[in-house]
């Protein structure tokens, strides 16, 4: 588990509304509605005639370890009306790289069977059925090789980690598709021995020999080093020492870090230096870190401690107005911190404590899990047949997402 001073976290990741529209009219000319969301309302295709508003800056993990989730057409419809452009995927489920063809929406891609992959032809053989296909009509911009594999204990795991990625990116060169598609693979934050202070960020040594290879891959390649970074875990393990505004982005003191004497007034952004600070130990000041997961559940168990509706909230609440301001770190101010928040929906399949299950925005019926003011009827989940041109439902569900996006960046 975690320590508090050095903020590692261990990570269970495997992944990863129609009321009548006359109804919602009413509601909306009921509520005070504040600048933000009026500019929302603006930017939103209502009645069939606004304007589309600019992507939000950040990607969402759409992890699928449930029973109950709706139709991938619908999840379609849904990202569209937040105007959420890129999506990580622990697979790639054909469904849903097909019903987002046509949309703009950019998707990292996966594949874990990290043995197979170190076969040439198998590595080509998967890129050429998964990927290819669906290219250009899906943007497929990511392939990630494996999850976490450097945090656990499968030693062959490991030393297939690199072999793997090479086998990929061979066959997405084979296939013609370098210009389009990079590899990497994610690793939780614990594979640093320490985080605090962010400079003294190092990788564990143990590691040594395998981390080297893959930056030495990336920086050849150009794709990004790819961090989960839960500081949910630190406070859980210690919240009688780790200050929750600290790591909710919510106003406190901040921490100085002696050797660099910068200012850190968040854990996550205080994590990503951390990770600078531990590949630059290794040669390498040449590559991007991107967050491929960070989030917080809004239910635990008994001692999941900060597991709340509140907090969750909070949490990304606060981590979508800094994405929004295009801010960077103290390290990195002028590199834009990219972040794809888990999850997008509640996964009921998930193993381990009650947290995992409950990490998503959204409820599978289509509700948001954080009340932000609207109580709207939920959508089909069991309907395959919703498409974002169906006129009620779409415009239904736009106005949902716009009480939620507003409070987001309220």
């Amino acid at each position: 588990m975690a320590r508090a001073d050095d903020h590692r976290t261990v990570t269970m990741r495997s992944s990863p509304l129609p009321p009548p529209r006359c109804v919602v009219v009413v509601l909306l000319l009921l509520l005070p509605l504040p600048l933000p969301l009026l500019s929302l309302l603006s930017a939103i295709n209502v009645a069939s005639a606004a304007t589309a508003a600019a992507p939000l800056k950040f990607g969402i993990n759409y992890g699928q370890i449930a029973n109950n989730l709706p139709h991938p057409a619908q999840v379609s419809g849904l990202l569209q009306s937040l105007n959420v452009n890129r999506v990580k995927l622990y697979d790639a489920d054909p469904a849903v790289l097909t019903a987002f063809a046509g949309t703009g929406v950019e998707f990292i891609v996966g594949n874990e069977d990290l043995f197979n992959l170190t076969d040439a032809r198998k590595a080509r053989a998967w890129v050429a059925q998964h990927v290819q296909p669906f290219l250009p009509g899906t943007r497929i911009t990511c392939i990630t090789v494996g999850n976490e594999v450097l945090s656990g204990k499968d030693t062959a795991a490991m030393q297939s980690l690199l072999p793997a990625m090479q086998a990929v990116y061979q066959a997405v060169v084979a296939l013609g598709l370098a210009g389009q598609v990079n590899v990497s693979t994610a690793h939780s934050v614990n594979i640093l021995a320490s985080s605090y202070p962010p400079s003294s960020g190092a990788f564990r040594e143990e590691l040594a020999e395998y981390i080297q290879p893959i930056l030495n891959f990336h920086a050849e390649v150009g794709s990004p080093f790819l961090i989960n970074a839960y500081p949910f875990f630190a406070y859980k393990a210690s919240p009688g020492t780790v200050s929750l505004p600290y790591v909710l982005f919510e106003p406190n003191a901040g921490v100085v870090d002696p050797n660099t004497n910068l200012t850190y007034d968040n854990m996550l952004y205080a994590q990503i230096d951390a990770v600078y600070a531990a590949m630059k130990a290794m040669g390498h000041t040449d590559l991007t870190v991107r967050i491929s997961e960070t989030g917080w559940p809004s239910k635990g168990d008994d001692d999941e401690v900060g597991a709340t509706v509140a907090n969750a909230a909070a949490y990304n609440g606060n981590l979508m107005k800094r994405i929004a301001m295009g801010q960077g770190t103290p390290l990195k101010p002028r590199v834009p911190v990219d972040v794809f928040v888990f999850a997008l929906f509640n996964e009921d399949m998930k193993p381990g404590p009650t947290s995992e299950r409950n990490y998503g925005l959204f409820y599978p019926n289509g509700t948001q899990v954080y009340n932000l003011g609207f109580d709207g009827a939920a959508f089909s989940p069991s309907s395959p047949t919703y498409s974002s041109s169906s006129k009620l439902p779409a415009i239904t569900f736009q106005m949902a997402v716009v009480v939620l996006l507003a409070g987001f960046f309220l």
